[in-house]
C-alpha cells in the first residue's frame, strides 16, 4: 500500500499558528523528558515486560532476521559477482567411455546435435552433464548480452510462432514440433517462458530449448516467466528435477540464467508479447521497460513483477489479483497503454485456458497457453500462434496432449505441493 505524500505534507499546515504551536512544542518536551527517564538504561528487550514470554520470543526472533538481513546484505556484493562457474572446471570433466549420447561437437551445438539430444530425452535417457554444464555456460553468454526489451522485425513474407507455457510436458513440445516444424531461420520461434515446473521433464524442456538459442541466436527467442524464479523451482518441482537427475550446483546455475532471460519481445514495434501482462499504475513505456535491470529474483511489485505476475480482467480498472501478486488489468488499461506505446495489441501467456488461447479486451490482449490436458488433469487444448509480417493478424492453431511416460507431474516438487495433486 502506497504512503500518500499529501498526508506527510499536511502535518505543517498548522505552523503558522505560533501560540498553539508552543503549546505543542511544551507539551512534548515534557512527554519526552518523561520517556527518556523510563528508557534511561534500557534496551528493547528489558521494556518487554519480563511476564510477556511470547513478545520475548517475538523479540529475539525479529532480532535475528534483523541480523540475518543485515549479514545478507553484506555479502550480497560479493555474491553477485562470484558465479558458479567460477568453482566448476567444466573443461576437465570426463565424459565416461560407457556414455553412448549425444555430444557437442567441437564444444558447439548443431542440428544433428539437437535432434539426437531429442530422441536421446524422449527415451528418457539423460544428457552428459558435462554437456549439460556446457550448453548453460554458453547460453547465459548469450541471454545476457541481451537488451530487457528485444525488438524483431518481420519482412512480408516472414512469420514467427509464438508458443506460451510448457510447463516440463516434454513430450508436448517435441509433438509442437511436429506439427509446426524444427525451428530453424526459416522457422523462427518465441517461447513465452514458464518452461518448467509442475510437468516432470522439466530439465528435458529447458535444455532443448537452450539448445535451439545457441543453434538460433537471432531466431529463436525464450522470454522469462514466473516460473523462472527461485521460489517457484523449490516448490514446484524444477529444483528438486535438477537435483534428482544432476546436482544442487546446477540448479544454481539454471538460476543465474533464468535472471538473464528478456522480459519482453516487440514485432514490428506493433505487436508486444510479454509473459504475466500489464502493469499496476498508468504511464509506464517501452523505455521504461528497457531499462529494467532484470538479472536478479523478482521483486514483490512494481514493473518487473507484474510483467511477470498480472492478469487480465473483463471489467474497466484494476482489482487485486487472485495470484496475490501483481494485479488484474481491464480492458480500459490496455487500451491507453497500447495507444500511449503505439501498440496494436498485446500477447500473453501465463493462464490455462481451455481452447489453449483466449482472445479478450476486444482482441487488444491475445492469452496462449501450450501445455495441453494442464498436469494431466485439466483436459484443456494446447495451442501457438502464427504472427505474419504482411498483416500481424494472429493465427491460432490449436492441439491436444500425446501420451507421455508414467512419471506424474509434480514428482519431484515440494512435499506440500504434492498433496495439492492427491
Amino acid at each position: 500500500c502506497d504512503s500518500s505524500p499529501r498526508a506527510h505534507g499536511s502535518m505543517t499546515e498548522y505552523g503558522s499558528e505560533k501560540m498553539a504551536e508552543e503549546e505543542r512544542n511544551a507539551s512534548a518536551e515534557e512527554l519526552k523528558e518523561k520517556a527518556n527517564n523510563y528508557f534511561k538504561g534500557k534496551s528493547l528487550s528489558d521494556i518487554v515486560r519480563p511476564s510477556d514470554k511470547d513478545a520475548k520470543m517475538k523479540y529475539q526472533e525479529c532480532n535475528k532476521i534483523v541480523k540475518q538481513k543485515a549479514f545478507e546484505r553484506a555479502i550480497a556484493s560479493d555474491e553477485l559477482k562470484r558465479s558458479v562457474v567460477d568453482s566448476l572446471d567444466i573443461e576437465n570433466m570426463t565424459i565416461e567411455d560407457d556414455y553412448d549420447g549425444p555430444q557437442l561437437e567441437d564444444g558447439k551445438v548443431t542440428l544433428k546435435f539437437m535432434k539426437d539430444l531429442m530422441a536421446w530425452f524422449k527415451d528418457q535417457k539423460k544428457l552428459h552433464r558435462k554437456c549439460a554444464y556446457q550448453m548453460l555456460v554458453q547460453v547465459k553468454e548469450v541471454l545476457s548480452k541481451l537488451p530487457s526489451l528485444v525488438e524483431i522485425t518481420l519482412i512480408e513474407t516472414e512469420k514467427i510462432t509464438i508458443c506460451g507455457d510448457t510447463h516440463g510436458q516434454y513430450y508436448d513440445l517435441l509433438n509442437i514440433f511436429e506439427l509446426n516444424g524444427l525451428p530453424s531461420i526459416t522457422n523462427p520461434y518465441l517461447f513465452n517462458g514458464d518452461f518448467v515446473d509442475r510437468g516432470s521433464f522439466s530439465v528435458e524442456v529447458i535444455l532443448t530449448l537452450f539448445g535451439f538459442k545457441l543453434l538460433y541466436p537471432e531466431h529463436f527467442h525464450l522470454l522469462r516467466g514466473n516460473h523462472e524464479t527461485d521460489n517457484m523451482n523449490q516448490m514446484y518441482g524444477f529444483e528438486g528435477e535438477v537435483k534428482a537427475k544432476y546436482t544442487a550446483q546446477m540448479f544454481q546455475l539454471f538460476s543465474e540464467v533464468f535472471q538473464w532471460l528478456p522480459l519482453t519481445q516487440c514485432i514490428n514495434n506493433k505487436v508486444l508479447v510479454m509473459h504475466g501482462g500489464l502493469f499496476s499504475e498508468d504511464g509506464v513505456t517501452l523505455d521504461d521497460i528497457r531499462k529494467i535491470d532484470r538479472n536478479r529474483q523478482p521483486p514483490d511489485s512494481g514493473p518487473m513483477c507484474d510483467l511477470l505476475w498480472s492478469d487480465p480482467q473483463p471489467q474497466d480498472g484494476r482489482s487485486i489479483s487472485k495470484r496475490g501478486v501483481s494485479c488484474q488489468f481491464g480492458p480500459d488499461v490496455t487500451k491507453r497503454f497500447l495507444e500511449q506505446n503505439k501498440l496494436q495489441y498485446i500477447v500473453r501467456s501465463h493462464e490455462v485456458k481451455a481452447e489453449g488461447y483466449e482472445d479478450t479486451h476486444s482482441g487488444k490482449c491475445i492469452t496462449v497457453f501450450s501445455a495441453p490436458n494442464y498436469c494431466d488433469q485439466m483436459g484443456n487444448k494446447g495451442a501457438y500462434i502464427h504472427l505474419r509480417g504482411s498483416d500481424l493478424k494472429p493465427e491460432f492453431h490449436q492441439f491436444t496432449a500425446v501420451p507421455h511416460p508414467n512419471v506424474k507431474p509434480m514428482a519431484y516438487a515440494n512435499s506440500l505441493m504434492q498433496l495439492g495433486m492427491m
